[in-house]
């Protein structure tokens, strides 16, 4: 079989096709930046990677509305399907480490996590800092349940709520999606638009070699394809 060439350009949501806009960074200026996981211990991001491809997650903070959703769902793949494929899930936010356990409490999600409080990564890797909502279909997300009032007001609850008050994380911060690895191999790398603009999680799988599809509508069932 010939060997596939890695993906180095961003998704077109319009036609599920690869666009034009092109990764302009590469791993070497961004795997010694340092990120903390729920315990505080410092690792670099580059050990994330090294060993396996990885799925890697950036989250806009812990409080956002459909970042949480968008967890929940990601906390739905089986553990076995991660395993077959040899591939790591890695969720990076940019709060403080104190606010790792909490969320994931929240959010049911049992891989593994990491926080960036300095957004040394997001930086590097060029995420956005505003939100751009001209493009239609970057306001519909299927793994985003709530409308934004609601959404909004549970934000604002569990902020006002929670034991350590603080903003976690800078709030016009957007996200993105890469996968990567072993070692400095870059296969795909997505930035969020705005908060709404998360790659589906079916896409991130298929790109990561996964040949099963999930259904999140409901029962979150394996459907073979």
């Amino acid at each position: 079989m010939a060997e596939v060439s890695p993906i180095t350009r961003q998704i077109s949501k319009d036609n599920y096709d690869f666009g034009s806009a092109s990764v302009d960074f590469s791993l070497e200026e961004v795997g010694d930046c340092l990120v903390f996981n729920r315990h505080g211990v410092v690792v670099p991001f580059k050990k994330l990677y090294q060993d396996r491809k990885s799925i890697i997650i950036f989250v806009r903070n812990f409080l956002c509305y459909s970042c949480k959703e968008y967890v929940e769902d990601l906390s739905k793949i089986p553990s076995e399907i991660l395993q077959e494929g040899d591939i790591n899930l890695i969720v990076i936010g940019q709060s403080s480490p104190q606010h790792i356990e909490p969320f994931c409490s929240l959010t049911g999600y049992p891989y593994e996590i990491y926080v960036d409080p300095e957004r040394c990564i997001y930086q590097k890797l060029g995420l956005k800092r505003e939100a751009n909502f001209t493009s239609s279909e970057s306001m519909d997300s299927p793994h985003v349940k709530s409308g934004i009032f609601t959404g909004q007001m549970k934000s604002i609850w569990r902020a006002m709520t929670s034991p350590a008050f603080d903003f976690q994380g800078d709030l016009h911060q957007q996200g993105g999606a890469m996968i990567v690895g072993p070692g400095s191999n870059i296969h795909f790398f997505h930035c969020d638009s705005n908060h709404l603009d998360h790659m589906p999680i079916n896409w991130l799988l298929q790109l990561a070699g996964v040949h099963q599809t999930l259904d999140f509508s409901h029962k979150h069932k394996i459907i073979h394809v």
